[in-house]
Protein backbone atom coordinates (compact mmCIF):
# COMPACT_ATOMS: atom_id res chain seq x y z
CA UNK A 1 0.00 0.00 0.00
CA UNK A 2 1.61 3.26 -1.21
CA UNK A 3 2.02 6.48 1.21
CA UNK A 4 -0.87 9.02 1.22
CA UNK A 5 -2.94 6.29 -1.09
CA UNK A 6 -6.67 6.81 -0.54
CA UNK A 7 -7.94 3.48 1.56
CA UNK A 8 -11.24 5.00 2.67
CA UNK A 9 -13.80 7.21 1.95
CA UNK A 10 -17.11 8.49 2.85
CA UNK A 11 -19.14 10.06 -0.19
CA UNK A 12 -22.41 11.28 0.89
CA UNK A 13 -23.04 9.36 3.95
CA UNK A 14 -26.18 10.25 6.35
CA UNK A 15 -26.74 8.08 9.52
CA UNK A 16 -29.61 8.41 11.79
CA UNK A 17 -30.68 6.11 14.91
CA UNK A 18 -34.46 5.85 14.53
CA UNK A 19 -36.62 8.57 12.70
CA UNK A 20 -36.31 11.71 14.89
CA UNK A 21 -32.19 11.45 15.58
CA UNK A 22 -30.08 12.18 12.53
CA UNK A 23 -26.70 11.94 13.37
CA UNK A 24 -24.77 12.46 9.61
CA UNK A 25 -25.85 14.22 7.07
CA UNK A 26 -23.97 13.60 3.48
CA UNK A 27 -20.65 13.76 5.45
CA UNK A 28 -17.57 13.02 3.01
CA UNK A 29 -13.87 12.60 3.23
CA UNK A 30 -10.98 10.51 2.67
CA UNK A 31 -8.51 8.32 4.94
CA UNK A 32 -4.86 8.20 3.48
CA UNK A 33 -2.51 5.21 4.39
CA UNK A 34 -0.07 6.04 6.61
CA UNK A 35 -1.92 9.35 8.41
CA UNK A 36 -2.72 9.79 12.05
CA UNK A 37 -6.41 11.33 12.23
CA UNK A 38 -7.92 12.50 15.15
CA UNK A 39 -12.38 12.61 15.56
CA UNK A 40 -13.44 15.92 17.12
CA UNK A 41 -17.03 16.80 18.91
CA UNK A 42 -19.19 17.49 21.50
CA UNK A 43 -20.20 14.70 23.52
CA UNK A 44 -23.23 12.73 21.90
CA UNK A 45 -22.68 14.23 18.29
CA UNK A 46 -21.73 10.76 16.67
CA UNK A 47 -18.25 10.24 16.91
CA UNK A 48 -18.34 6.61 17.71
CA UNK A 49 -20.89 6.26 15.18
CA UNK A 50 -18.23 7.17 12.67
CA UNK A 51 -16.38 4.53 13.97
CA UNK A 52 -19.28 2.14 13.46
CA UNK A 53 -19.67 2.74 10.43
CA UNK A 54 -15.94 2.44 8.78
CA UNK A 55 -16.47 -0.83 10.63
CA UNK A 56 -19.81 -1.73 8.73
CA UNK A 57 -21.56 -2.01 12.21
CA UNK A 58 -23.78 0.23 11.33
CA UNK A 59 -25.50 0.73 7.97
CA UNK A 60 -25.76 4.42 6.44
CA UNK A 61 -28.90 5.53 5.64
CA UNK A 62 -27.99 6.82 2.19
CA UNK A 63 -24.24 7.64 0.36
CA UNK A 64 -21.80 5.16 0.21
CA UNK A 65 -18.57 3.94 2.03
CA UNK A 66 -15.97 2.74 -0.36
CA UNK A 67 -13.17 0.81 1.29
CA UNK A 68 -9.57 -0.34 -0.43
CA UNK A 69 -9.97 -3.80 -1.43
CA UNK A 70 -8.73 -6.15 1.74
CA UNK A 71 -8.28 -3.78 3.62
CA UNK A 72 -7.76 -4.59 7.66
CA UNK A 73 -9.46 -2.55 10.31
CA UNK A 74 -9.83 -3.35 14.11
CA UNK A 75 -10.99 -1.11 16.88
CA UNK A 76 -9.85 -0.23 20.25
CA UNK A 77 -12.89 0.42 22.29
CA UNK A 78 -13.48 3.03 24.96
CA UNK A 79 -15.26 0.60 27.19
CA UNK A 80 -15.28 -3.95 27.97
CA UNK A 81 -18.78 -4.85 27.13
CA UNK A 82 -19.79 -6.50 30.00
CA UNK A 83 -20.47 -9.53 29.34
CA UNK A 84 -16.95 -10.00 28.30
CA UNK A 85 -15.73 -8.69 32.37
CA UNK A 86 -15.69 -13.01 33.03
CA UNK A 87 -13.41 -13.63 30.30
CA UNK A 88 -9.97 -14.59 31.18
CA UNK A 89 -7.22 -12.70 29.12
CA UNK A 90 -6.62 -15.63 26.99
CA UNK A 91 -10.35 -16.02 26.20
CA UNK A 92 -10.24 -12.36 25.08
CA UNK A 93 -7.82 -12.34 22.86
CA UNK A 94 -8.96 -15.83 21.21
CA UNK A 95 -12.28 -13.55 20.79
CA UNK A 96 -9.97 -10.92 18.59
CA UNK A 97 -9.72 -13.21 15.52
CA UNK A 98 -12.57 -14.80 13.64
CA UNK A 99 -10.71 -17.97 12.89
CA UNK A 100 -8.72 -20.64 15.22
CA UNK A 101 -5.04 -18.70 15.98
CA UNK A 102 -2.01 -21.08 16.70
CA UNK A 103 0.32 -20.50 19.15
CA UNK A 104 -1.94 -17.46 20.32
CA UNK A 105 0.29 -17.32 23.91
CA UNK A 106 3.68 -16.17 22.08
CA UNK A 107 1.43 -13.21 20.76
CA UNK A 108 -0.42 -12.26 23.52
CA UNK A 109 2.99 -11.47 25.51
CA UNK A 110 4.56 -9.67 22.52
CA UNK A 111 1.79 -7.56 22.42
CA UNK A 112 1.13 -6.54 25.86
CA UNK A 113 4.75 -6.08 26.31
CA UNK A 114 3.66 -3.08 23.36
CA UNK A 115 1.46 -1.09 25.69
CA UNK A 116 3.21 -1.98 28.96
CA UNK A 117 1.51 -4.57 30.54
CA UNK A 118 3.98 -7.25 30.99
CA UNK A 119 2.64 -10.38 29.92
CA UNK A 120 3.40 -14.12 31.55
CA UNK A 121 1.75 -17.71 31.85
CA UNK A 122 -0.23 -16.67 34.81
CA UNK A 123 -1.57 -13.39 33.51
CA UNK A 124 -2.94 -15.12 30.31
CA UNK A 125 -5.35 -17.29 32.77
CA UNK A 126 -6.30 -13.93 34.90
CA UNK A 127 -10.04 -13.26 34.65
CA UNK A 128 -10.50 -9.47 33.38
CA UNK A 129 -12.74 -7.79 35.84
CA UNK A 130 -9.93 -8.65 38.47
CA UNK A 131 -7.98 -5.90 36.00
CA UNK A 132 -7.78 -1.90 36.92
CA UNK A 133 -9.73 0.43 35.05
CA UNK A 134 -6.03 1.78 33.38
CA UNK A 135 -5.01 -2.15 32.83
CA UNK A 136 -7.96 -2.62 30.92
CA UNK A 137 -7.15 -0.24 29.18
CA UNK A 138 -4.26 -1.23 28.04
CA UNK A 139 -5.24 -4.57 27.13
CA UNK A 140 -7.98 -3.20 24.65
CA UNK A 141 -5.60 -1.45 22.82
CA UNK A 142 -3.33 -4.56 22.74
CA UNK A 143 -7.11 -6.17 21.73
CA UNK A 144 -6.78 -4.17 18.67
CA UNK A 145 -3.22 -4.15 17.74
CA UNK A 146 -2.86 -8.21 18.31
CA UNK A 147 -4.73 -7.74 14.62
CA UNK A 148 -1.85 -6.20 12.86
CA UNK A 149 -4.89 -4.16 11.21
CA UNK A 150 -3.98 -1.73 8.28
CA UNK A 151 -6.42 0.97 9.76
CA UNK A 152 -6.25 1.00 13.77
CA UNK A 153 -9.72 2.71 15.43
CA UNK A 154 -8.74 3.95 18.89
CA UNK A 155 -11.91 5.09 21.08
CA UNK A 156 -10.84 7.56 24.15
CA UNK A 157 -7.46 5.33 24.44
CA UNK A 158 -6.04 7.74 27.32
CA UNK A 159 -9.18 6.91 29.67
CA UNK A 160 -7.72 5.48 33.24
CA UNK A 161 -4.55 5.23 31.85
CA UNK A 162 -1.64 6.67 34.16
CA UNK A 163 0.93 9.33 33.19
CA UNK A 164 3.37 6.48 32.66
CA UNK A 165 0.88 4.65 30.30
CA UNK A 166 0.13 7.54 28.25
CA UNK A 167 3.36 8.55 27.15
CA UNK A 168 4.52 5.05 26.17
CA UNK A 169 0.95 4.50 24.17
CA UNK A 170 1.91 8.43 23.06
CA UNK A 171 5.48 7.08 22.17
CA UNK A 172 4.09 3.47 20.18
CA UNK A 173 1.63 5.97 18.31
CA UNK A 174 4.36 8.75 16.61
CA UNK A 175 6.43 5.44 15.30
CA UNK A 176 3.48 3.54 14.12
CA UNK A 177 3.66 3.29 10.10
CA UNK A 178 -0.07 2.47 9.63
CA UNK A 179 -3.15 4.67 9.44
CA UNK A 180 -4.97 5.16 13.18
CA UNK A 181 -8.02 7.38 13.41
CA UNK A 182 -8.70 8.39 17.31
CA UNK A 183 -11.61 9.88 19.09
CA UNK A 184 -9.88 11.86 22.23
CA UNK A 185 -10.45 14.89 24.39
CA UNK A 186 -6.96 14.75 25.65
CA UNK A 187 -5.50 17.97 24.25
CA UNK A 188 -1.39 17.17 24.67
CA UNK A 189 -1.93 13.32 23.76
CA UNK A 190 -3.49 14.62 20.45
CA UNK A 191 -0.98 17.11 19.57
CA UNK A 192 2.06 14.87 19.67
CA UNK A 193 1.19 13.01 16.93
CA UNK A 194 -1.93 13.88 14.50
CA UNK A 195 -1.58 14.80 10.92
CA UNK A 196 -5.20 16.44 10.78
CA UNK A 197 -8.83 16.59 12.16
CA UNK A 198 -12.35 15.41 11.31
CA UNK A 199 -14.31 17.74 13.19
CA UNK A 200 -18.19 16.35 13.64
CA UNK A 201 -20.50 19.15 14.13
CA UNK A 202 -23.39 18.54 15.95
CA UNK A 203 -25.73 21.53 14.45
CA UNK A 204 -24.88 20.92 10.70
CA UNK A 205 -24.52 17.30 11.34
CA UNK A 206 -21.76 17.71 8.96
CA UNK A 207 -17.82 16.87 9.19
CA UNK A 208 -15.06 19.96 8.41
CA UNK A 209 -11.53 18.48 7.84
CA UNK A 210 -8.43 20.29 8.82
CA UNK A 211 -4.62 20.07 8.25
CA UNK A 212 -2.89 19.78 11.66
CA UNK A 213 -3.34 19.08 15.19
CA UNK A 214 -5.53 20.06 17.80
CA UNK A 215 -4.18 23.08 18.65
CA UNK A 216 -4.31 24.05 15.27
CA UNK A 217 -7.67 23.06 14.77
CA UNK A 218 -8.85 24.91 17.84
CA UNK A 219 -7.04 28.40 16.79
CA UNK A 220 -8.30 28.16 12.84
CA UNK A 221 -12.26 27.54 13.85
CA UNK A 222 -11.55 30.41 16.77
CA UNK A 223 -10.07 33.14 13.82
CA UNK A 224 -13.03 31.45 11.33
CA UNK A 225 -15.72 32.61 13.88
CA UNK A 226 -14.38 35.95 14.73
CA UNK A 227 -14.36 36.48 10.62
CA UNK A 228 -18.16 35.43 10.29
CA UNK A 229 -19.06 38.05 13.09
CA UNK A 230 -17.05 40.57 11.90
CA UNK A 231 -18.41 40.02 8.33
CA UNK A 232 -22.13 40.00 9.27
CA UNK A 233 -21.66 43.16 11.64
CA UNK A 234 -20.76 44.88 9.29
CA UNK A 235 -23.29 43.37 6.71
CA UNK A 236 -25.92 44.29 9.38
CA UNK A 237 -24.70 48.29 9.36
CA UNK A 238 -25.33 48.31 5.64
CA UNK A 239 -28.51 46.66 5.48
CA UNK A 240 -29.70 48.62 8.51
CA UNK A 241 -28.78 51.96 6.50
CA UNK A 242 -30.44 50.65 3.41
CA UNK A 243 -33.57 50.15 4.76
CA UNK A 244 -33.39 53.10 6.73
CA UNK A 245 -33.14 54.97 3.62
CA UNK A 246 -35.84 53.22 2.24
CA UNK A 247 -38.01 54.49 4.88
CA UNK A 248 -37.04 57.97 4.24
CA UNK A 249 -37.50 57.84 0.39
CA UNK A 250 -40.65 55.72 0.60
CA UNK A 251 -42.42 58.51 2.18
CA UNK A 252 -41.21 61.21 -0.74
CA UNK A 253 -43.87 59.37 -3.26
CA UNK A 254 -43.10 59.45 -6.65
CA UNK A 255 -39.91 57.98 -8.42
CA UNK A 256 -38.88 57.69 -4.89
CA UNK A 257 -40.46 55.09 -4.09
CA UNK A 258 -39.18 53.05 -6.70
CA UNK A 259 -35.39 53.81 -5.33
CA UNK A 260 -36.63 52.87 -2.05
CA UNK A 261 -38.06 49.48 -3.23
CA UNK A 262 -34.82 48.97 -5.14
CA UNK A 263 -32.70 49.83 -1.71
CA UNK A 264 -35.36 47.17 0.12
CA UNK A 265 -34.50 44.52 -2.75
CA UNK A 266 -30.58 45.16 -1.79
CA UNK A 267 -31.26 44.95 1.92
CA UNK A 268 -32.49 41.55 1.43
CA UNK A 269 -29.62 40.77 -1.31
CA UNK A 270 -27.62 41.31 1.32
CA UNK A 271 -28.95 39.07 4.56
CA UNK A 272 -28.83 36.06 1.96
CA UNK A 273 -25.25 36.91 2.02
CA UNK A 274 -24.79 36.68 5.64
CA UNK A 275 -22.91 33.88 6.51
CA UNK A 276 -24.14 31.10 9.44
CA UNK A 277 -21.90 31.79 12.18
CA UNK A 278 -20.30 28.52 12.87
CA UNK A 279 -21.71 27.77 16.07
CA UNK A 280 -19.54 26.49 19.07
CA UNK A 281 -19.86 23.28 21.17
CA UNK A 282 -22.38 24.06 24.07
CA UNK A 283 -20.91 23.23 27.54
CA UNK A 284 -22.90 22.57 30.60
CA UNK A 285 -24.38 25.53 33.04
CA UNK A 286 -22.31 26.09 36.18
CA UNK A 287 -23.73 23.87 39.04
CA UNK A 288 -23.20 22.96 42.52
CA UNK A 289 -23.16 19.75 44.70
CA UNK A 290 -25.33 20.41 47.14
CA UNK A 291 -24.12 18.80 50.33
CA UNK A 292 -26.04 16.67 52.83
CA UNK A 293 -27.43 19.03 55.42
CA UNK A 294 -26.54 18.59 59.65
CA UNK A 295 -23.73 16.83 59.63
CA UNK A 296 -20.94 16.86 62.47
CA UNK A 297 -17.33 15.22 63.11
CA UNK A 298 -15.39 13.14 61.25
CA UNK A 299 -17.37 11.91 58.08
CA UNK A 300 -14.93 9.49 57.23
CA UNK A 301 -11.93 7.85 59.11
CA UNK A 302 -9.37 5.31 57.08
CA UNK A 303 -7.22 3.83 59.77
CA UNK A 304 -6.03 1.30 57.37
CA UNK A 305 -6.13 0.19 53.38
CA UNK A 306 -4.82 -2.17 51.32
CA UNK A 307 -3.07 -2.30 47.92
CA UNK A 308 -2.02 -4.53 45.54
CA UNK A 309 1.93 -4.96 44.43
CA UNK A 310 2.44 -4.42 41.28
CA UNK A 311 5.24 -7.25 40.92
CA UNK A 312 4.23 -9.87 42.71
CA UNK A 313 0.22 -9.64 43.04
CA UNK A 314 0.23 -9.68 46.35
CA UNK A 315 -2.44 -7.91 48.66
CA UNK A 316 -0.38 -5.19 51.15
CA UNK A 317 -2.11 -3.79 54.01
CA UNK A 318 -1.22 -0.82 54.92
CA UNK A 319 -1.49 1.67 58.43
CA UNK A 320 -3.14 5.26 58.09
CA UNK A 321 -4.87 8.20 60.25
CA UNK A 322 -6.94 9.77 57.85
CA UNK A 323 -10.10 11.99 59.06
CA UNK A 324 -12.25 13.76 56.53
CA UNK A 325 -14.50 16.30 58.11
CA UNK A 326 -17.15 19.04 55.94
CA UNK A 327 -14.80 20.98 53.28
CA UNK A 328 -11.96 18.87 53.28
CA UNK A 329 -10.82 17.03 49.70
CA UNK A 330 -8.26 13.89 49.64
CA UNK A 331 -6.65 12.86 46.61
CA UNK A 332 -6.03 9.21 46.21
CA UNK A 333 -2.68 9.08 43.55
CA UNK A 334 -1.11 5.43 42.50
CA UNK A 335 -0.04 3.69 39.36
CA UNK A 336 -2.48 1.63 37.24
CA UNK A 337 -3.02 -1.63 39.07
CA UNK A 338 -2.17 -0.55 42.22
CA UNK A 339 -6.07 -0.45 43.43
CA UNK A 340 -7.28 2.51 43.64
CA UNK A 341 -10.81 1.88 42.40
CA UNK A 342 -10.94 -1.14 44.19
CA UNK A 343 -10.40 1.25 47.38
CA UNK A 344 -12.39 3.73 45.98
CA UNK A 345 -15.61 1.22 45.92
CA UNK A 346 -14.93 -0.49 49.25
CA UNK A 347 -14.98 2.98 50.75
CA UNK A 348 -18.28 4.03 48.86
CA UNK A 349 -20.49 0.35 50.15
CA UNK A 350 -18.51 1.09 53.77
CA UNK A 351 -17.15 -2.91 53.28
CA UNK A 352 -13.71 -2.30 54.07
CA UNK A 353 -12.03 -3.23 57.44
CA UNK A 354 -10.22 -0.02 58.47
CA UNK A 355 -12.45 2.34 57.54
CA UNK A 356 -15.15 4.29 59.37
CA UNK A 357 -17.96 6.37 57.76
CA UNK A 358 -20.52 8.68 59.66
CA UNK A 359 -23.57 6.55 60.21
CA UNK A 360 -26.50 8.48 58.18
CA UNK A 361 -23.77 9.46 55.37
CA UNK A 362 -25.22 9.80 51.78
CA UNK A 363 -22.29 8.64 49.53
CA UNK A 364 -22.41 10.46 45.85
CA UNK A 365 -20.05 7.48 43.99
CA UNK A 366 -18.82 8.37 40.59
CA UNK A 367 -17.48 4.92 38.76
CA UNK A 368 -15.23 5.06 36.13
CA UNK A 369 -17.11 2.42 34.53
CA UNK A 370 -20.60 3.54 34.87
CA UNK A 371 -21.83 0.62 36.37
CA UNK A 372 -23.69 2.28 39.45
CA UNK A 373 -26.06 3.12 36.26
CA UNK A 374 -28.74 1.11 35.46
CA UNK A 375 -28.20 0.86 31.67
CA UNK A 376 -32.27 -0.41 31.46
CA UNK A 377 -33.35 2.61 33.14
CA UNK A 378 -34.18 5.99 31.26
CA UNK A 379 -32.48 9.34 32.04
CA UNK A 380 -35.95 10.41 33.53
CA UNK A 381 -36.25 7.01 35.71
CA UNK A 382 -32.55 7.60 36.94
CA UNK A 383 -32.50 10.69 37.87
CA UNK A 384 -35.72 10.26 39.50
CA UNK A 385 -34.11 7.41 41.52
CA UNK A 386 -31.62 10.12 42.77
CA UNK A 387 -33.81 12.61 43.83
CA UNK A 388 -35.56 10.32 45.84
CA UNK A 389 -32.31 9.27 47.87
CA UNK A 390 -31.33 12.13 47.95
CA UNK A 391 -34.34 13.17 50.22
CA UNK A 392 -36.18 15.21 48.03
CA UNK A 393 -39.45 14.82 47.04
CA UNK A 394 -40.43 13.71 43.30
CA UNK A 395 -40.67 17.51 41.60
CA UNK A 396 -40.51 16.88 37.43
CA UNK A 397 -39.81 20.92 37.16
CA UNK A 398 -36.54 20.62 39.33
CA UNK A 399 -35.32 17.18 37.62
CA UNK A 400 -35.78 18.57 34.19
CA UNK A 401 -33.99 22.13 34.71
CA UNK A 402 -31.38 20.23 36.15
CA UNK A 403 -31.15 17.72 33.40
CA UNK A 404 -31.32 20.59 31.04
CA UNK A 405 -28.18 22.44 32.61
CA UNK A 406 -26.57 19.20 31.66
CA UNK A 407 -27.26 19.33 27.90
CA UNK A 408 -29.94 16.49 28.98
CA UNK A 409 -32.88 18.00 26.73
CA UNK A 410 -35.68 16.79 24.64
CA UNK A 411 -36.57 12.71 23.89
CA UNK A 412 -32.97 12.27 25.61
CA UNK A 413 -34.35 12.25 29.21
CA UNK A 414 -36.84 9.13 27.49
CA UNK A 415 -33.68 7.50 25.89
CA UNK A 416 -32.59 4.32 28.07
CA UNK A 417 -29.22 5.11 29.65
CA UNK A 418 -27.86 2.24 28.32
CA UNK A 419 -28.24 4.04 24.58
CA UNK A 420 -26.21 7.32 25.55
CA UNK A 421 -22.82 7.95 24.11
CA UNK A 422 -20.15 7.24 27.25
CA UNK A 423 -19.74 11.36 27.29
CA UNK A 424 -23.71 11.27 28.21
CA UNK A 425 -23.52 8.76 30.79
CA UNK A 426 -21.09 10.76 32.37
CA UNK A 427 -23.29 14.17 32.53
CA UNK A 428 -25.76 11.69 33.69
CA UNK A 429 -23.71 10.42 36.94
CA UNK A 430 -23.03 14.59 37.64
CA UNK A 431 -26.74 15.11 37.31
CA UNK A 432 -27.70 12.56 39.83
CA UNK A 433 -25.29 13.64 42.15
CA UNK A 434 -26.70 17.19 42.55
CA UNK A 435 -30.10 15.30 42.78
CA UNK A 436 -28.03 13.08 45.36
CA UNK A 437 -27.07 15.21 47.89
CA UNK A 438 -24.10 13.46 49.43
CA UNK A 439 -22.36 14.36 52.30
CA UNK A 440 -19.53 12.53 50.98
CA UNK A 441 -18.35 12.62 47.29
CA UNK A 442 -16.37 9.84 45.65
CA UNK A 443 -15.05 10.63 42.19
CA UNK A 444 -13.28 7.83 40.20
CA UNK A 445 -11.47 9.17 36.88
CA UNK A 446 -14.59 11.96 36.65
CA UNK A 447 -13.15 13.62 33.27
CA UNK A 448 -12.99 10.69 31.15
CA UNK A 449 -14.78 10.91 28.20
CA UNK A 450 -16.22 14.60 29.00
CA UNK A 451 -15.72 17.39 26.49
CA UNK A 452 -12.92 19.64 27.36
CA UNK A 453 -15.03 22.42 27.35
CA UNK A 454 -16.87 21.05 30.23
CA UNK A 455 -13.99 20.40 32.14
CA UNK A 456 -13.15 23.25 33.99
CA UNK A 457 -17.22 24.20 35.06
CA UNK A 458 -16.61 20.58 36.89
CA UNK A 459 -13.63 22.04 38.50
CA UNK A 460 -15.38 24.69 39.75
CA UNK A 461 -18.63 22.79 41.06
CA UNK A 462 -15.89 20.40 42.97
CA UNK A 463 -14.05 22.83 44.65
CA UNK A 464 -17.26 24.16 45.87
CA UNK A 465 -18.38 20.97 47.16
CA UNK A 466 -18.80 21.68 50.64
CA UNK A 467 -18.80 17.59 52.21
CA UNK A 468 -15.74 15.55 52.05
CA UNK A 469 -14.50 14.33 48.91
CA UNK A 470 -12.02 11.37 47.58
CA UNK A 471 -10.89 11.98 44.36
CA UNK A 472 -8.71 9.58 41.72
CA UNK A 473 -7.59 11.48 38.73
CA UNK A 474 -5.18 10.52 36.24
CA UNK A 475 -5.18 13.96 34.40
CA UNK A 476 -3.08 17.01 35.78
CA UNK A 477 -4.39 19.82 34.01
CA UNK A 478 -7.93 18.53 36.04
CA UNK A 479 -6.43 17.79 39.32
CA UNK A 480 -4.31 21.63 39.30
CA UNK A 481 -7.74 22.81 39.26
CA UNK A 482 -8.92 21.33 42.37
CA UNK A 483 -8.65 22.38 46.03
CA UNK A 484 -6.94 19.22 47.45
CA UNK A 485 -6.23 19.34 51.47
CA UNK A 486 -5.02 15.48 51.55
CA UNK A 487 -3.07 13.67 49.04
CA UNK A 488 -2.64 9.40 49.85
CA UNK A 489 0.11 8.02 47.60
CA UNK A 490 -0.57 4.45 47.69
CA UNK A 491 2.78 3.72 45.89
CA UNK A 492 4.70 5.40 48.52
Amino acid sequence: MSKDEVILRFDKVSFEYGHNKPILEEVSFPLRNGTKITIMGQNGAGKSTIFGLITGTLIPESGIINTKNGLTIATAKQVLPREDLKLTVREFFTKCFSKKIYDLDPKIDEVLEVVNLKGHTKLHDRILKTFSGGQIARILLAGALIQDPDLLLLDEPTNNLDHAGIMHLTNFLMKYKKTVVVISHDADFLNAFSDGVLYLDIYTRKIEQYVGNYKNVLKEITLRVEKENMKNAQLEKVIQSKKDQANVFAHKGGQLRLVAKRMREKAEELEEAMVDVRKEDKTIRTFTIPCQTDINGNIITIDSFTTMNLKSGKILKHKANLKLKKNQHLLLRGPNGIGKSTLLEHLANNTTEGVKILEGIRVGYYRQDFSTLNFEHTVYESLASAMLSGGLPLNEEHMRATAASFLITGELINTKIGSLSEGQKGLVAFARLVLERPGLLILDEPTNHINFRHIPIIAEAINKYQGALILVSHVPEFVQKIRIDEVLDLEK
